[in-house]
């Protein structure tokens, strides 16, 4: 880095050029408050975990996908899913977080975790956008321009400029922990099984 230029903005939340203060502690927290009381009074039914696995598989095919193909702060990622969303990660946690409230057994658990989401994850998505124009400049803001941030386009964006990815790599799915996801969904779904066997 040259004298005078700033160093480039980090997706830690530790960059002061940011605007737009870092959500994801607060998101990381405030999820506790919803997780206590679904766990609590859920009611699934076999019909509803069934439904609800089977969106929740979808996302963590979703999360897993676009967790191996991914390479955090070092490039911008552009192929894979993120050629068709810009935030692939985001929209399997959607389908995740859809599936399990679903199987709670009551129309209040999506209704709560579509309102969390829309609110903590919409500010997620204005901040981390504006940390990768920070890190990646013109090359994002063209991304940006022609990739949907949510909503995938029909077809894959083909950039000039390639990213380093390289496609999809189990050791960058381990890298990224993404393993996790996948066990707290799996234990989420088999505590809410158990309860439907004895409580059901």
């Amino acid at each position: 880095m040259t004298e005078g230029q700033k160093p480039p903005a980090r997706l830690d939340g530790a960059d002061p050029e940011v605007s737009i203060k870092d959500p994801r502690k607060i998101r990381t927290r405030a999820v506790w408050l919803l997780v206590l009381p679904f766990l609590w009074f859920a009611s699934p039914t076999p019909s509803l975990l069934a439904t609800g696995h089977a969106l929740a598989g979808l996302g963590l095919i979703i999360r897993a996908w676009a967790a191996g193909t991914i390479h955090k702060d070092s490039d911008l990622t552009t192929s894979g899913p993120y050629a068709f969303t810009r935030n692939p990660l985001y929209v399997g946690s959607f389908f995740i977080g859809l599936g399990v409230t679903l199987a709670g057994g009551h129309w209040i658990w999506p209704a709560v975790f579509f309102t969390f989401y829309t609110l903590v994850y919409g500010r997620t998505l204005a901040y981390e956008a504006e940390v990768l124009s920070e890190l990646f400049g013109e090359r994002f803001d063209e991304y940006k321009s022609n990739v949907p941030a949510v909503f995938p386009r029909l077809t894959p964006y083909r950039p000039i400029q390639s990213d380093v990815a390289g496609g999809f790599s189990f050791a960058q799915y381990r890298r990224n922990n993404e393993w996790e996801a996948l066990l707290g969904a799996m234990t989420a779904f088999m505590y809410l099984a158990t309860k439907a066997m004895w409580f059901g």
